[in-house]
């Protein structure tokens, strides 16, 4: 078992947090600070009571959260973690809008601990393939796919030979 601080503490705060939920949040915030960092593909939030909020909206929009660590390493005050996410989209989550649709992907975390606090963690999933699996993005490869790469392809065609001129 690891010492509260490197690998544990990490291991509370995502494997915790994603199986509980809600619940867990109040003792994870014993893990954060008012100088914690995390930064999230969709933002940064300084402080425990910003990082509980977007965990909040999280377990809102998220429902039958099944989360597994799939390995953690650790180097110093560095603790890496590869996760698997999968549930639902229930809720509005970063300004999108429920879809009821299944989600599932891996990520990464990777914390800075010290003294047995989070200094900050930066979180990694393929945003592209959540946008995909809550259908925002139509599936890769498909003519739908093709077609707004063709759009974006051609536009930006257009705006390079205009700033060359």
């Amino acid at each position: 078992m690891f010492a509260v601080g490197g690998p544990e503490l990490s291991r509370r705060a995502v494997l915790g947090g994603a199986v509980a939920g809600l619940a867990v949040l109040v003792s994870l915030r014993n893990f954060w600070t008012a100088g914690s960092t995390v930064h999230f593909p969709t933002g940064t939030c300084r402080g425990s009571t910003e990082i509980a909020a977007y965990f909040e909206q999280v377990f809102a929009a998220v429902t039958d959260f099944a989360f597994e660590m799939v390995s953690i390493a650790e180097s110093g005050d560095d603790v890496l973690v590869h996760w698997h996410l999968s549930g639902r989209h229930v809720g509005t989550f970063v300004g999108i809008a429920a879809t009821g649709r299944r989600i599932d992907f891996e990520g990464s975390d990777h914390f800075v601990i010290q003294d047995g606090k989070v200094v900050t963690n930066t979180v990694r999933y393929d945003r592209m393939e959540f946008a995909r699996q809550i259908k925002l993005l139509p599936p890769g490869g498909s003519i739908a796919d093709r077609a707004l790469k063709a759009a974006f392809n051609a536009t930006a065609h257009v705006v390079g030979v205009v700033r060359r001129r």
